[in-house]
Parts: C-alpha cells; sequence; structure tokens
C-alpha cells in the first residue's frame, strides 16, 4: 500500500515539470549545440536547418543530434579558416555553409581560408562551392584552388563552369579522378611547373612528398 502511494505521489511530482526538464538525452544535445553556436557567433538557423531536413525524413533524434553536433564541428572549423576574410567583406552565413561543406568534403582547411581572402565577396559562396566540387572529383586542394582562382579571373560563369568541364575533361580523357589526363607517361610529363597547365586543362594531384594535400572527399 505504502509503494502504491509512493508510486502515485512521483507521478504527480512528474506531471508538474516544466517538458524543458524532462526532454530526451537528444533534445538536450541539440539544444546544447545551439547555445554552442550562439555563444560562437554561428548563425542558429546553420543548424536549425538540420533538424528540420532530419525531422522531415523520419530521421531518429539521436542521429539527428548526432548530424547537428558534427555541423557544429565543422561550422566552427570553416569560421576559423576563413578568419582571415578582411573586414570589409566579412563572412556570411552562406560563406559560413559552404565552408563547413569543403571541410567536410576534404578540402584543406589552409586552401580553404586562402580562397575566402582572395575572393570576391559577392562571388566567395560559388567560388568555395566550386572548390568543393573539385575536390569531390578528385582534384587536390592546392590544384583545385589554383583553377578556380584562374576562373575567378574569367569571371562568374567561367566559375560556375568549372566543376562542369572539369568532370567532362577526365569522362573524356578516361583518367581516374585526381589523375591528370594531359600527363605523359614519363616523369617529367605536362603541368608539373609552378604554374601548372592553364585552368582548362587538369593538373596533376600528386607530386612526390606530396600525397597529404590529396582531397577525396571522405574526410571531414
Amino acid at each position: 500500500m505504502k509503494t502504491q502511494r509512493w508510486i502515485l505521489v512521483l507521478l504527480l511530482a512528474l506531471a508538474g515539470v516544466p517538458a524543458a526538464a524532462q526532454a530526451q538525452p537528444s533534445e538536450q544535445r541539440i539544444e546544447a549545440a545551439r547555445r554552442q553556436a550562439q555563444t560562437a557567433g554561428i548563425p542558429v538557423s546553420l543548424l536549425e536547418s538540420k533538424v528540420a531536413e532530419g525531422r522531415a525524413k523520419g530521421v531518429p533524434m539521436d542521429r539527428i543530434a548526432a548530424v547537428v553536433e558534427r555541423r557544429l564541428a565543422s561550422l566552427s572549423n570553416a569560421r576559423d579558416a576563413m578568419a582571415g576574410a578582411p573586414r570589409t567583406s566579412p563572412i556570411t552565413a552562406a560563406d559560413l555553409s559552404v565552408g563547413a561543406d569543403a571541410l567536410e568534403a576534404g578540402v584543406q582547411p589552409g586552401v580553404l581560408g586562402q580562397l575566402a581572402s582572395a575572393a570576391p565577396a559577392g562571388h566567395r559562396a560559388m567560388a568555395i562551392a566550386a572548390l568543393t566540387q573539385l575536390v569531390s572529383q578528385g582534384e587536390s586542394s592546392e590544384r583545385a584552388l589554383a583553377r578556380v582562382q584562374a576562373a575567378l579571373q574569367r569571371g562568374p560563369e567561367a566559375l560556375r563552369r568549372l566543376p562542369g568541364e572539369a568532370a567532362a575533361e577526365r569522362s573524356r580523357s578516361g583518367a581516374p579522378p585526381g589523375q591528370n589526363p594531359s600527363r605523359g607517361n614519363g616523369a617529367n610529363g605536362r603541368g608539373r611547373g609552378n604554374g601548372g597547365p592553364p585552368a582548362s586543362v587538369p593538373g596533376p594531384t600528386q607530386r612526390p612528398g606530396r600525397g597529404n594535400g590529396r582531397g577525396n572527399g571522405g574526410k571531414p
């Protein structure tokens, strides 16, 4: 009898606890990520979009929480990598979002920072997206950066076409992703100078002693 009364008292007490206090651990993790983003100056909307996407797809909340936490880490790293952008053209939420995508695709943080600093503010997000696509196709971060910078000099239309042109060149040549189809069989193949070949010709992604710069899209 005493046990039944104790259970009843406990249930009544829990009924008066606010819903937030009864939140599942996944909800608490998401809320903690929101607070961390606010403290770091990262737009919370960039996390909310992941939550909304997961809920729309019926993804379990624990998986959504894990995605939100990983995204917050990527956004924080992207913000740090792009910290050198000119104060006259600060990093926007769109820039930060594509910057996080770039790091998740395997773009080197230093390369991301160089492009964020050099690209015009109006074309920065597009330039970073093109960089990400090239690295995802198998280009090294450094080679992709050179091609994006060359395309920027020719204008936004050249930048927009760049990933598709690079993919088409590889398809025509039959070269594996990341390999320069214009390079010969010998050690002195084309495109190995400091300036490399023109932006319309894919360059090598590997040189002796430079294997660590390869972006394969598989490492965040």
